[in-house]
């Protein structure tokens, strides 16, 4: 019972914490993704469409993880609340952001000193969108792994994959 407990505690905080980044990296995203569009002053083609990109995965976050937070609470025994779904949910989340993440550090050929380059119009922004979605990352990719953990348990359990997030 106290990983119930944990659990009842743990989603709102780590989504509500996915979403507030996310929104972060959203205002960011959207705002680099005007001006590019606006001046066309983006260094490469890879600089634009990845800021695209984390900007589209940004709004999938924070869209999902809403939808996920209400189905948790509002409709606990839904199939959309089930450990499963999750685990979906989770993981097409994690590609997505390991992908955005890793190529906008690519793109930027691992991170800007602002003061040394002349290169990249919006230094501190596409610095700022670069460590925006790797803490991200690292709060889905810790998500997933207290899911899987607890599909472990539900899995022992009896209730397999389908079961809830909570006993």
């Amino acid at each position: 019972m106290a990983f119930d407990t944990h659990m009842r505690r743990g989603h709102p905080i780590v989504f509500s914490l996915i979403i507030f980044f996310s929104i972060i990296e959203l205002a960011i995203s959207a705002w680099l993704t005007s001006r590019f569009n606006a001046h066309n002053n983006y260094f490469s083609l890879a600089e634009r469409d990845r800021t695209r990109f984390l900007l589209f995965t940004s709004i999938w976050t924070i869209v999902l993880s809403g939808a996920y937070m209400f189905f948790f609470f509002a409709l606990p025994n839904n199939v959309l609340s089930s450990v499963a779904s999750h685990v979906v949910f989770l993981f097409l989340t994690w590609v997505f952001w390991t992908a955005g993440a890793a190529s906008i550090t690519a793109a930027l050929g691992g991170g800007l000193n602002c003061n040394t380059q002349s290169v990249f119009v919006y230094c501190g922004q596409l610095n700022a969108l670069e460590g925006f979605a790797w803490v991200i990352w690292i709060l889905v990719s810790f998500a997933i792994l207290v899911v899987l953990i607890r599909g472990i348990l539900a899995a022992r359990r009896g209730d397999g994959m389908r079961g809830s997030l909570i006993a």
